[in-house]
């Protein structure tokens, strides 16, 4: 058997979801914009998906916008919103431990005059609300925090910065990247004051390259793709109408009996981390509290996301352990696979402050609720044999 353990960069397509797929691409193959009834037929599978989306986040279906994906949704409500807003001012806040989705589009931002806070966070990798609170200014336009930290699985106060940023300004725009939330947690954008709120289908065992953005009706933001005005203007390019009917089949799937999904994926990643730390060298990040003598409590873990598990490994690298992993079929990741490919110190590793000799020794394990705990046990057994033969090749 193998272990994929790598979900947060990608998740396998749910059967159902790739076989509805299938169906759409071979009978509803039209172009939705089309007026005659193949087109129209097609334009009924947008109008479903919009539907699933606008009832599971309990939005309206107009403020439901679809996009290639996590990293466009981003672009589109960082930059768009920047453009949009620039007379009311140009201070932007996003923190040190957002995806290179968000990070890039705010350093592009400040070549084009926004100023830019980068709030810092604990050791846990949680912002502390002091600290937007203190941040905010009176010409900040644009908050932008991530629900879910797609390398440590911390769990951002999310209701909490969003109230804040609403009592300090209810003009000012509240972002969330929810790649990594999204059917890990029950999201209400109205209650938490979420203005907009991007989301991946391959990350919920969706299909690539298609993703949503949830756009409040009250918000001012301009288009950064421009032709046939399709989905308002907003997002020209005819409509991924299979992409599109298959992300939201994945996420009505992923909230289907979606408690008893958590607490599967919670119980195993708490058995995970406790036979992790038994194992000589290994340092668990983001956990609220320091292991005690029996371990870590699931009401601890419960603080966390429930998929994502970063161990550093004393003595070896992260690069070197993970191809020898993947020679046990052992499948993990040595953090953001979007950035994976480029020899740079991971910045969240940095910032929640992990000793300087593990940042290029720490990997993530990452679950999803078709997890099983074979998986877990075999990625456990493996690590066993490989860790001392591999650290009698120490770095001097």
């Amino acid at each position: 058997m193998t272990a994929y353990l790598d979900n947060s960069a990608t998740t396998r397509c749910f059967d159902e979801v790739r076989e509805y797929m299938s169906e759409i691409m071979d009978i509803y193959y039209g172009n939705p914009s089309s007026m005659h009834m193949v087109g129209v037929e097609a334009e009924k599978h947008i109008r479903y998906a919009t539907e699933v989306f606008a009832k599971n986040l309990k939005v309206s279906a107009k403020e439901i916008v679809f996009t290639s994906g996590g990293t466009e949704s981003d672009n589109l409500a960082l930059i768009g919103c920047a453009r949009a807003n620039h007379r009311a001012g140009k201070h932007i806040i996003t923190t040190k431990v957002e995806h290179p989705a968000v990070l890039e589009p705010c350093a592009y931002l400040e070549k084009e005059g926004f100023e830019v806070t980068y709030l810092d966070v604990d050791k846990t990798g949680r912002v502390n609300p002091d600290d937007l609170k203190n941040a905010l200014r009176d010409d900040t336009i644009l908050v932008s925090v991530m629900y879910v930290n797609n390398e440590i699985g911390s769990v951002q106060p999310i209701e909490e910065l969003g109230r804040m940023i609403k009592e300090h300004n209810p003009a000012t725009l509240f972002h969330v990247d929810a790649v990594q939330g999204f059917g890990k947690a029950r999201i209400n954008p109205k209650r938490e004051k979420i203005d907009l709120l991007s989301i991946s289908g391959h990350k919920i065992h969706g299909p690539k390259g298609v993703g949503v953005l949830y756009v409040g009706d009250k918000v001012k933001i301009n288009p950064i793709i421009f032709g046939g005005g399709q989905q308002k203007g907003l997002r020209s390019g005819t409509e991924n109408v299979p992409g599109i009917a298959g992300i939201a089949r994945a996420a009505e799937l992923i909230y289907t009996d979606f408690d008893s999904k958590m607490d599967k994926l919670y119980e195993l990643k708490t058995y995970f981390i406790n036979e992790l730390l038994k194992l000589e060298g290994i340092t668990i990040n983001g956990l609220i509290n320091d292991p005690g003598s029996e371990g870590v409590a699931e009401e601890d873990i419960r603080k966390t996301a429930p998929h994502i598990i970063s161990a550093s490994v004393d003595g070896i690298r992260a690069e070197v352990l993970l191809h020898a992993l993947e020679e046990k079929d052992v499948y993990v990741s040595s953090g953001s696979a979007c950035a994976s490919n480029k020899p740079a110190v991971s910045a969240t590793l940095k910032a929640i402050g992990v000793k300087r000799e593990l940042l290029d020794s720490t990997i993530r394990f990452s679950m999803s609720v078709e997890t099983t705990k074979d998986e877990v046990d075999l990625a456990l057994s493996a690590l066993k044999e490989l860790l001392p033969t591999l650290r009698k090749y120490k770095r001097k």
